[in-house]
């Protein structure tokens, strides 16, 4: 057995880091490319606080679905209208910010198992595709969730009332959740 040191790099609004100790044998596979090269940044879909769906410079925001960002952005106008502030907590991601996520999921709840329940993999996760968007504060969850299907967006996971997806035709029902 080789005894080394992970080192699991969160990058938010602070940068910390967790490292978690494992027993692995010579055969295992090498540390992700994601501890190798430093924590995600703004070019793997890390967002500011505060961000909004009009700031397109950004690469969480401007590597979304055109038609999902269209939707988000019609929904932010009218949320504003409503007297509602929205903003974008994750949008697009790449695949290393997403590995990432896990990554501390795992250190987080212990296991693989159970950090799935909770971070899909890079290879299932709709923010590496685009298509999927997490927003906040909760009171724009809640905006979203009544009147989303106005602009085809609907929460899609229900133990996440931030994540939503395009997923209806505008003006139509919100699909069940699964």
């Amino acid at each position: 057995m080789l005894k080394r040191c992970t080192l699991a790099i969160a990058a938010a609004t602070a940068t910390f880091a967790v490292a978690a100790c494992t027993s692995v044998d010579a055969q295992s596979e090498p540390p992700s490319s994601a501890a190798a090269t430093g924590p995600a940044g703004a070019a793997d879909g890390v967002l500011p606080d505060k961000t909004s769906a009009f700031d397109t410079d950004l690469p969480g925001i401007s590597k979304l679905d055109p038609e999902l960002l269209n939707a988000v952005q019609k929904a932010e106008t009218a949320m504003r209208q409503d007297g509602i502030t929205m903003h974008v907590n994750t949008g697009w991601r790449s695949k290393k910010y997403q590995e990432e996520l896990l990554t501390r999921a795992i250190a987080k709840y212990g296991s693989k198992k159970k950090a799935l329940e909770y971070v899909a993999t890079p290879e299932d996760s709709h923010h590496v595709t685009g298509d999927a968007v997490d927003i906040g504060p909760t009171a724009a969850d809640y905006w979203l969730i009544r009147k989303g299907a106005r602009f085809g967006l609907c929460q899609t996971l229900s133990h996440e009332i931030w994540h939503f997806e395009l997923v209806t035709t505008p003006g139509d029902k919100c699909p069940p959740m699964g």
